[in-house]
């Protein structure tokens, strides 16, 4: 695999999301996830999964991260990092994908494993064909 070059930015994105995969709660799965979303004015933000005994009410990482930004008045957002404990790399559910999409765009989404490597990809490469608010109809 060929090693990726990354910014300073990005490397301290990369930190911060693993930092926050420390806070997981995810006594049941016991699979941590952190993560790091870089604002348009170069704010880190960090959030990391929560799991809930009723597994539908868990909220992952991606999720958590991007509310936390959006309730603190956020609305601009460059990318967003994600570490896991995985040797592979894990990337955002099908739900997170979605609201990535429609609250962050087609940014940046940094993964990283736990040896260390990385792999970016746009939103739009994980979510070809996006449902997105345009496409309501409007009265």
């Amino acid at each position: 695999m060929k090693k990726q070059r990354l910014s300073s930015t990005y490397k301290k994105l990369i930190d911060a999301s693993a930092k926050a995969k420390k806070n997981s709660y995810s006594p049941y799965s016991r699979f941590r996830v952190g993560a790091a979303l870089l604002t348009s004015t170069g704010e880190i933000i960090l959030g990391c999964n929560v799991e809930n005994s009723s597994y539908g009410l868990t909220n992952c990482a991606e999720r958590t991260v991007l509310f936390k930004a959006i309730s603190d008045g956020k609305r601009k957002f460059k990318a967003i990092a994600l570490s896991t404990d995985a040797d592979e790399f894990i990337p955002p559910c099908g739900a997170c994908r979605q609201v990535i999409m429609e609250l962050a765009g087609d940014i940046d989404i940094i993964m990283t494993n736990k040896k260390g490597n990385v792999q970016t990809k746009k939103t739009s490469e994980l979510l070809p064909m996006a449902f997105k608010p345009e496409m309501l109809q409007k009265d």
